[in-house]
């Protein structure tokens, strides 16, 4: 079951051409990230100051299918999946009403913040992702 989160574009999110500027959807797609851990329980500045744990973002992507103004409200769901035991990605598609104007992923992997070398997914985490993340029947 996907996470939504809505947010209106403030002025700040635009470029010169009145349109949202390209890295901004990013920003956009993080603060539905964080939105869904801190619905799910998760303490945001333990989360993102945690010494032992994080989990940088590896690889993004977005695609655009309209352009997005000033004043429009939008609708951003995500769907978490876990690639492997230590890392996930999650794909985002950005509305505005019923119209689809972008789709954005982020890839994540989960690393000790010391040694910064890979390691499993947290259980919390591994929670979050069955929270959120398509449900996977088997036939």
């Amino acid at each position: 079951m996907a996470f939504t989160y809505t947010r209106t574009v403030r002025f700040q999110d635009t470029d010169a051409a009145g349109v949202v500027y390209f890295a901004n959807v990013l920003t956009m797609c993080h603060e539905a990230y964080e939105a869904s851990l801190a619905v799910s329980g998760f303490d945001l500045k333990v989360f993102f100051s945690n010494s032992t744990t994080a989990f940088p973002i590896v690889h993004t992507s977005v695609d655009f299918f309209r352009p997005l103004f000033c004043g429009d409200s939008l609708s951003i769901s995500l769907t978490p999946q876990k690639l492997q035991s230590d890392s996930f990605e999650i794909a985002y598609e950005i509305s505005v009403g019923e119209k689809m104007a972008a789709k954005a992923l982020t890839r994540h992997v989960c690393i000790d913040g010391k040694s910064r070398k890979r390691q499993e997914l947290s259980m919390e985490m591994g929670l979050w992702l069955q929270q959120w993340g398509e449900q996977i029947t088997e036939t």
